[in-house]
């Protein structure tokens, strides 16, 4: 008889463990699956979002932050979710673009990337260096340092190795992040170049007229100033080198334009032509002192593998290619057809 009552204890006892685990694998497997499905549904985004994550923040304030903004749901779920993977302290500062889509997932994958938003600026062929820092200066999200400085303290801070800082920078698209200083823009710019310079200086041609590397690119310049025209550089360069080693002036109308600097009106006067300046090539012998542009790889290529020929002229087509001349004879004649063309 004492025996019956233990028994039928124990089974009680048995069937409530037995409830209670059956609910805990439930509770869990119903709560693995809200999480999971939590985890993989896109987040409330309708368009993309950017946020920005200050050194300091923690996780909990950004998931809480945006909860806020109504982007996030259950944002102590990801928290808990991140720590138990271990990834918690992992986020990295920086800005950060949230596009529809996103899950929360996905959301801390980003946030631990380090993946942040690019921006970009153009330095265009043919501009000047201040032409350059200017855009450079009024680009979003630039951290700009150097607008005090002079050409003289650039050159000192990029460590260059050249006289001037015109034309040392190298025309191309740079990405960058939020507060990337001009600096460090610049110095990869001016690092191009003189990359770009030394490769294109070791595959050069024989018998050029140039004594550096510098005064190819001073060369460069001035072709890439004449004509944007592709297929036209190298007869250009050949030009250019042909009258170097035979004595003549380039006569090149950009380098009037740039000795004129803020004076120049669109036009070049007979008074320009005949004024003395270090760059008129008019005026003076061989090359200018420093380049009048930012040269691309195919004007400093050129420059320094210029097309073999007999032209000393060429002049202006009107349609962005040129005319060649082997005598001043041909070439005045074609300079006045090309004129009476483009003013008819």
């Amino acid at each position: 008889m004492l025996n019956k009552p233990v028994s039928f204890l124990r089974r009680n006892v048995f069937r409530l463990l037995l409830f209670v685990l059956i609910s805990v694998i439930l509770f869990t497997s119903v709560a693995y699956c809200a999480v999971k499905n939590y985890l993989e549904t896109p987040i409330r985004l309708d368009q993309p979002m950017i946020i920005m994550i200050e050194p300091g923040r923690s996780l909990t304030q950004v998931t809480r932050r945006l909860e806020q903004e109504g982007v996030l749901g259950w944002s102590r779920v990801l928290v808990l979710w991140a720590r138990w993977q271990g990834i918690d302290r992992s986020m990295r500062t920086g800005e950060y673009e949230l596009t529809p889509g996103l899950t929360p997932v996905s959301l801390l994958s980003l946030l631990m990337s380090g993946r942040n938003v690019q921006y970009q600026v153009t330095l265009v062929e043919g501009w000047t260096a201040r032409q350059a820092l200017e855009h450079l200066w009024a680009q979003e999200a630039v951290d700009v340092t150097l607008r005090d400085k002079t050409d003289e303290e650039l050159l000192v801070l990029l460590q260059s190795p050249f006289p001037a800082l015109e034309g040392t920078l190298f025309p191309d698209t740079y990405f960058y992040t939020r507060d990337t200083s001009d600096e460090a823009i610049l110095r990869r710019a001016h690092l191009q170049l003189r990359d770009v310079l030394e490769s294109e200086w070791r595959q050069q041609a024989q018998n050029l007229p140039y004594e550096s590397p510098w005064a190819a690119l001073i060369m460069a310049s001035i072709i890439e100033k004449e004509s944007g025209y592709l297929a036209e550089k190298a007869d250009i360069a050949g030009v250019f080198v042909r009258r170097l080693q035979q004595g003549m002036r380039l006569q090149s109308d950009p380098t009037i334009i740039y000795g004129m600097g803020d004076s120049y009106s669109g036009n070049i006067r007979r008074s320009d032509i005949e004024t003395t300046t270090p760059w008129n090539t008019y005026r003076i012998n061989g090359l200018p002192p420093t380049p009048i542009a930012l040269s691309g790889r195919d004007s400093i290529r050129a420059a320094l593998n210029p097309n073999l020929g007999t032209a000393l002229y060429f002049v202006s087509r009107g349609d962005g290619s040129h005319h060649f001349s082997d005598t001043l004879e041909e070439h005045n004649a074609a300079v006045r057809r090309y004129l009476r063309n483009n003013n008819e």
